[in-house]
């Protein structure tokens, strides 16, 4: 059973991750022939005060 833990800077719409949730479960089940329903996919959202890249905080960008 595949575990796909996703981190992203909050912001998308329930839609942007309905579909992306999707996708990734496509590939994954494609890439690990395992069938969709094992795929287990956990999204994690953060502020961007809670996120930094190159000494700065996402939300100063």
């Amino acid at each position: 059973m595949p575990i796909v833990q996703i981190d992203m800077l909050d912001g998308r719409t329930t839609e942007q991750k309905r579909k992306m949730a999707q996708e990734v479960t496509e590939a994954i089940a494609k890439n690990c022939d395992c069938p969709a329903e094992a795929v287990i996919i956990v999204l994690r959202e953060s502020p961007g005060e809670h996120i930094a890249k190159a000494g700065k905080l996402m939300s100063d960008k």
